[in-house]
């Protein structure tokens, strides 16, 4: 239920994170007692997670990592808990000092949280002191995901992206936000254009949504496309679809899984901190950019372990795949555009194809970028802020 404040209002109450040291001893003994596999012939990536890269993750988690350290750290910035459609939801809020910042919400995505976007926080909320001026700066909010981190588990189906964006258009608007613009990666690229068809926002000077910023896989085709139509790709769009081809023959196996068994997989990963940082750690890898090199090398390993960390202390593992991938809209489903300016920003690691994009967008800026991988915020925050301030400089 919902609890309200004295003038009637839903309340949004402050919020710390603070582990209890049981909790901190139990994941201890654990990580000591870790039964690795008999690792495969060759030990390579292509069957998922090395058993030698894994034991290297786990002895730093047992030895070296700091919870404490990055408990701090996330609790420097203000966190807010409130309940929308029944559901706990964990957000950051952080505001500029600048008095004609633009609000800008945005949404990660799996096996992300909202760890992904802790370096773009400062250049967005201050730009003045990471090379920007004060007429770019934002207010940020940064919920989790219904069913991720402090804001799961979910106790209820039909948290598809509609229904987060109909939630998120709630929370802005408890922030006294009417007017804002969104961004988002993977989930978050879903969810973000419906945040604007949840507000009527059309593009038109009284929008809510003033702009949809989207990162990842945008207008990925859905069907195996004819001979014709690849003769009419250029050169980078026809790699694209190669690289979806090969994904959906070589690592489309998790979302067959989380999409049809999220508790199959649920239970191993709930017991086994392992098991969980393995099932992250095998997509880490496989989205970062360039492949070939080790995910912790890109991520950094602290930051790393605290995605997973989120995870593990929320027993997320199993909501969090029930709401990526057990979705009410169809795969491959086709929404009309909904009139609000979109641009999308395609690193090298991730496929998406502007045709394809611009049957659901009305995309006025579309920038391809030859580095970074599918955790933008992530992996190329400088690129990423650069891009958004680009896109929301006339939109004010």
């Amino acid at each position: 239920m919902t609890t309200t404040d004295s003038t009637g209002q839903a309340s949004v109450t402050p919020f710390r994170i603070d582990v209890p040291q049981a909790q901190l001893d139990d994941l201890a003994q654990r990580l000591a007692l870790t039964r690795f596999t008999t690792p495969l012939p060759g030990d390579g990536w292509a069957t998922g997670v090395p058993t030698s890269y894994l034991r290297e993750l786990v002895a730093s988690w047992r030895d070296d990592y700091d919870w404490r350290a990055q408990e701090e750290a996330l609790n420097a910035y203000p966190q807010f808990l409130t309940t929308i459609d029944g559901q706990q939801v964990h957000f950051l809020h952080v505001r500029s000092a600048e008095p004609d910042a633009l609000p800008l919400l945005l949404t990660h995505g799996w096996p992300g949280s909202v760890v992904e976007f802790l370096d773009v926080i400062g250049p967005l909320t201050d730009p003045a002191s990471y090379g920007g001026d004060g007429t770019q700066a934002f207010h940020v909010v940064i919920p989790s995901l219904p069913g991720f981190g402090f804001s799961g588990p979910v106790h209820d189906a039909g948290w598809d992206h509609t229904r987060i964006a109909r939630a998120w258009a709630e929370l802005m608007r408890r922030l006294g936000y009417e007017r804002y613009g969104v961004q988002g990666g993977d989930i978050g690229a879903a969810v973000s254009p419906e945040v604007a068809r949840a507000t009527g926002s059309d593009g038109s000077p009284g929008s809510t949504v003033v702009g949809v910023h989207l990162n990842g896989n945008v207008g990925v085709p859905t069907y195996q496309l004819r001979e014709e139509e690849l003769a009419g790709l250029t050169d980078l769009e026809r790699d694209r679809v190669r690289r979806v081809g090969e994904f959906m023959q070589e690592q489309f196996g998790y979302i067959a899984i989380q999409s049809t068994r999220p508790s199959a997989v649920a239970a191993g990963l709930a017991d086994s901190p392992v098991g969980q940082l393995a099932w992250i750690t095998d997509k880490l890898r496989e989205w970062t950019y360039p492949r070939e090199v080790l995910p912790h090398e890109i991520l950094g390993m602290d930051r790393m372990l605290t995605n997973g960390m989120l995870y593990w202390l929320t027993d997320t593992a199993a909501s969090s795949a029930y709401v990526g991938y057990a979705n009410a809209q169809g795969w491959g489903e086709t929404l009309p555009p909904t009139g609000v300016p979109t641009a999308v920003i395609v690193f090298a690691g991730d496929v998406g194809i502007r045709r394809f994009a611009e049957k659901e967008h009305v995309i006025t800026r579309w920038v391809d970028v030859d580095r970074g991988g599918h955790f933008a915020a992530w992996e190329e925050p400088a690129a990423l802020v650069d891009d958004v301030r680009a896109f929301f400089a006339d939109l004010r």
